[in-house]
């Protein structure tokens, strides 16, 4: 049994339905990649994960034990966690302040909650600005801040929702190489959505392919990028291999 599982999880929005019976499941450590074309129910897959949304049916599984009605709060607590694509940090506090509150929300105490903090801001590389309002920070700056919030809950799996989205070559190579080392010194299962290909091919262990609120195709990146149904509803005749330079 894999450390998070969905079983025939479903939102329907009035006459839409956003994500239909979709069953998936991740390993301890596992980096699994969501990809699809838009509108095919990334987001909404997302949001019922991390408790934002209710599945319409289905059910969400954490360690074998039923999720599925636990508000997202509680999730956090459990070890679900979620970055978003527009990073909204609270602006009238310093970059330490913002990750200070995130890791209080999750562990309460204020020593170890402090301690967490100043290591994930060491993490993502932004112990310098410590004490700097979040609009100092660049996009991929703000990108790094949302990230080192969400670590700093304690996560046993994080969902990564368009990071490495707007930055730049450089710093999608050194996000990538950030992720890695999240799954690699910390143990963290990932799930990640991403529209720049190449990263979510080199770093996925496995890809699941969603396409009208369906999964369509999972396996490892080579083998889905060959799929003729992927190449039909999304990578178009252009889809990258699994090897190339990616960061």
């Amino acid at each position: 049994m894999g450390l998070l599982q969905t079983r025939g999880l479903t939102r329907r929005f009035g006459g839409l339905t956003a994500l239909d019976g979709v069953d998936l499941s991740l390993a301890a450590s596992e980096i699994l990649g969501v990809i699809g074309p838009n509108g095919a129910g990334k987001t909404t897959l997302f949001s019922l994960i991390g408790g934002s949304l209710r599945p319409s049916a289905g059910e969400i599984l954490l360690d074998g034990r039923p999720v599925t009605r636990l508000p997202a709060h509680r999730r956090v607590r459990a070890g679900i966690v979620r970055t978003h694509q527009i990073v909204r940090p609270f602006a009238n506090l310093t970059v330490f302040e913002n990750v200070l509150v995130a890791a209080m929300h999750a562990h309460g105490a204020a020593g170890h909650a402090r301690d967490r903090a100043a290591d994930v801001l060491d993490l993502v590389g932004l112990s310098d600005r410590h004490d700097q309002p979040p609009g100092s920070l660049t996009l991929a700056g703000r990108k790094r801040l949302e990230l080192a919030r969400a670590l700093s809950t304690g996560p046993r799996v994080l969902l990564l929702d368009e990071v490495v989205a707007g930055v730049n070559p450089a710093e999608a190579l050194a996000f990538a190489q950030l992720i890695r080392r999240v799954r690699d010194g910390r143990g963290v299962a990932v799930v990640m959505t991403e529209h720049v290909m190449p990263a979510v091919m080199s770093l996925s262990d496995r890809i699941i392919v969603l396409e009208h609120g369906k999964r369509i195709a999972e396996g490892a990146p080579r083998d889905v990028v060959s799929d003729p149904r992927v190449i039909a509803a999304y990578l178009g005749s252009e889809a990258p291999a699994a090897g190339e330079a990616a960061p």
